[in-house]
């Protein structure tokens, strides 16, 4: 009996101290070190990231995608030469509506919807948001709407150098300049098609994206499940390096991630970060 009393009580005292406790991520680069928090409400995420950088699979990997502006993408293990580490499955997506891509976001990469309709995302792959400052009309915007209008606009004759001007953007990747410039457009759209395009938003949505910054488009269709909370100049520094074919660095950025498991109290002392329950 004193035995079973033991044993239950190192149970509790052990899961007391997992309450008490979350983990640092320190994703480092020759650029600088990122310190990131993965959420408790992304828990097959969380535990997923965890795992890899724990077992070191993260090691040697690199940042294989970056667009200024937009994102750096990595962790592509099965792109290590070492072939015992590929990964063959995908987590099931985790969308909660208090996480979005501000600046800083961590979130999971996935292949699109066409061949995957349920949003799963990679099983290694992540990407940590840059993105721009938005000004709140752009935001109050219905930018699918807009775009449709826009097309309708293009098809028009008269519109032949604008439409070129679209292709030309396109084909470099310029999301922020296309937005603008349907932005534009938008009266005469909503004139010319009796459109109604405004949009309601989150008003912490609101408010990150128009002072820290960030990529809204991917919002509610990626999961989000962590975030920076220190080296957020790591990010720009890695987002500003030259890029080639399909938007990889010239020169590899390799990465090493380590976990640290660290007290919650810690955590809000030193990040603000508040964690469910205690804000």
């Amino acid at each position: 009996m004193k035995r079973v009393l033991t044993l239950i009580l190192a149970i509790v005292v052990f899961a007391s101290c997992e309450d008490n406790t979350d983990y640092i991520v320190t994703i480092s680069t020759e650029y600088g070190d990122m310190k990131a928090i993965l959420y408790d409400e992304t828990p097959q995420h969380k535990e997923n990231f965890i795992k890899l950088a724990r077992s070191g699979q993260y090691d040697s990997t690199i940042f294989h995608r970056v667009i200024e502006s937009f994102m750096i993408q990595g962790g592509d293990i099965n792109a290590k030469a070492n072939k015992s580490d590929e990964i063959d499955y995908t987590i099931p997506a985790e969308f909660v509506p208090k996480y979005f891509h501000h600046k800083g976001a961590l979130a999971a990469a996935r292949q699109g919807d066409q061949i995957n309709p349920k949003r799963a995302s990679s099983g290694s792959q992540f990407y940590i948001v840059q993105g721009v400052v938005y000004d709140e009309a752009m935001l109050t915007t219905d930018l699918m709407k807009l775009n449709n209008g826009i097309s309708k606009l293009l098809a028009e004759p008269g519109y032949e150098d604008l439409r070129q001007q679209y292709i030309d953007l396109q084909n470099q990747q310029r999301f922020n300049e296309i937005q603008q410039l349907s932005m534009q457009y938008k009266d005469t759209i909503v004139e010319k098609y009796n459109l109604d395009v405004t949009k309601e938003i989150r008003p912490e949505r609101l408010e990150a994206y128009t002072t820290q910054g960030g990529t809204p488009h991917l919002d509610d269709t990626y999961t989000v499940f962590g975030k920076v909370v220190e080296g957020m100049e790591v990010i720009d520094k890695i987002a500003a390096q030259q890029t080639g074919r399909a938007d990889k660095p010239i020169e590899d950025i390799y990465m090493t991630v380590s976990v640290e498991e660290v007290p919650k109290a810690t955590i809000t002392e030193k990040y603000g970060y508040q964690y469910s329950g205690t804000d």
